[in-house]
């Protein structure tokens, strides 16, 4: 049968690495995974007790395409305490994940062939969702000086963009913009009309400064965030958009077509993990121990070479002094250490080759034992 040029994606090498450690496992090797960005804590004890008593009070079905009212509000609260935004809950847009989210916000602002930048090394899922829907992705090649994060100078000569994807903080690097910085680029954005999305799925997950909303800067842009970071809710595959109010119909409209509604569990859970606050910070407490580790513990195994994160829960190391393939490197690592690391590639096809991504969203006995099988792996290596 016939396959269309938009389906040739790359595959998500994450998602490779993971099946592999997943074999190993199976074939009884202890796996220290360091590779994935999912939370080793569960979802707050409350939304699953609200989902639960839900389920014993009725059937669960169709919901509004936009998503339950009261969990829209419960959204914008949000903002304004997190970043004293006061946001019509209107322009909430819930969505069966952020992926949706990448669909929907790239449905409505562009048209096929059309050029949307986005910063290298980024979320691949970027480009190969673009790709998929006949657009086409222009990576922006960051510097180390700007900590990996994209400058109005990156996007100098660059012509013919119709949108600028930007994260903060960013996967793999986990480094932020100030405000200033990404008002900057949001202003260079609108100066050229170019759309402007910002991706704050890592909001709540930072480490000192707090991470800044573009939400605080415009109106005119789209926002994208998930439930799956900050609330531990991976498998619950629920996240919002937030949109300017001209726009909120026309995403309704593909949000019925695409997908009917978000999962209506799911919504349940979210509405009330919103309100549970003191575990939320727990967690984050334990990514930011599993990050001091990380700092200590990675440059006594000989990685050296990387931006401190100011949030998420990754490290990006610079391994070119080991490696000119990470593809193999990783492997290695999974091989001899028993630790499951992601190569560079999957964040940026043209310098990817010479770095690795390494996770501390785990327990932290598991980083631990991680960096402890590290250090000793590249002790071997370098007396090999």
């Amino acid at each position: 049968m016939r396959v269309s040029r938009r389906g040739a994606v790359d595959p998500f090498i994450v998602m490779d690495v993971m099946e592999q450690a997943r074999a190993a496992e199976a074939a009884g090797r202890s796996i220290i995974h360091m590779e994935v960005g999912q939370p080793g804590t569960p979802a707050p004890a409350g939304a699953r007790a609200a989902l639960a008593r839900a389920m014993e009070e009725g059937p669960l079905g169709y919901t509004v395409a936009l998503g339950l009212p009261e969990l829209r509000q419960g959204i914008a609260d949000l903002y304004r305490r997190w970043y004293g935004v006061d946001l019509d809950p209107a322009r909430v847009v819930v969505t069966a994940g952020s992926s949706s989210g990448f669909l929907l916000a790239f449905s409505a602002l562009f048209d096929a062939g059309d050029r949307v930048a986005l910063g290298e090394p980024g979320y691949p899922s970027y480009r190969q969702i673009l790709r998929a829907l006949s657009l086409e992705p222009v990576g922006i090649q960051t510097s180390p000086e700007n900590r990996l994060q994209p400058v109005p100078a990156d996007l100098e000569g660059v012509p013919d963009l119709a949108g600028l994807i930007v994260a903060s903080p960013g996967n793999p690097s986990g480094t932020m913009l100030s405000k200033e910085a990404l008002a900057a680029l949001i202003a260079h954005a609108q100066s050229r009309g170019i759309a402007f999305i910002s991706d704050e799925i890592y909001h709540g997950l930072d480490y000192g400064t707090r991470a800044v909303s573009a939400l605080e800067i415009s109106n005119d842009v789209y926002v994208i965030n998930s439930f799956s970071k900050y609330f531990s809710m991976t498998g619950w595959r629920l996240g919002w958009l937030v949109v300017p109010e001209a726009h909120v119909r026309l995403i309704e409209r593909l949000a019925q077509n695409m997908f009917i509604c978000p999962p209506h569990a799911s919504q349940i859970a979210a509405l009330a993990a919103l309100d549970c606050h003191q575990e939320l910070e727990a967690n984050r407490a334990v990514y930011a121990e599993n990050r001091r580790l990380m700092l200590e513990g990675l440059p006594k195994a000989g990685f050296t070479r990387f931006a401190p994160p100011d949030g998420a829960f990754y490290v990006y190391a610079d391994v070119s002094d080991l490696t000119d393939d990470s593809l193999s490197f990783a492997a290695e690592i999974l091989r001899e250490a028993g630790v499951a690391v992601t190569p560079g590639l999957d964040f940026d096809p043209v310098r990817g080759a010479r770095t690795l991504r390494f996770s501390y969203a785990r327990a932290t006995a598991d980083i631990v034992e991680g960096l402890r099988r590290l250090e000793a792996f590249m002790a071997r290596r370098v007396r090999g």
